[in-house]
């Protein structure tokens, strides 16, 4: 995934907010660093799972949503599959 008009520093910034607002709207606790992760695994995931629809979204808000649905797949993920083990 290219940082379609977004630069790494920034990819970073927008990842973090869009990791810490994913954490909020799921209710976890997690640190800065885990959010940063979050946010931009989890544009890159949503950006290759919406892209397979013919989506797509560019620039700073577009990189912010995107993270934002990612990260909340992510943490959904890690969920189900921390509550299959206990």
């Amino acid at each position: 995934m290219a940082f379609d008009g977004v630069g790494w520093i920034a990819a970073i910034i927008i990842g973090g907010v869009a990791g810490w607002l994913a954490g909020r709207f799921m209710k976890t606790d997690t640190g800065i660093v885990m959010n940063i992760i979050l946010g931009i695994v989890g544009a890159i995931v949503a950006n290759l799972a919406l892209g397979l629809l013919g989506i797509s979204f560019g620039g700073w808000v577009g990189y912010l949503i995107a993270g934002f649905i990612g990260a909340c797949i992510i943490i959904a993920i890690g969920r189900a599959v921390t509550t299959r083990r206990t």
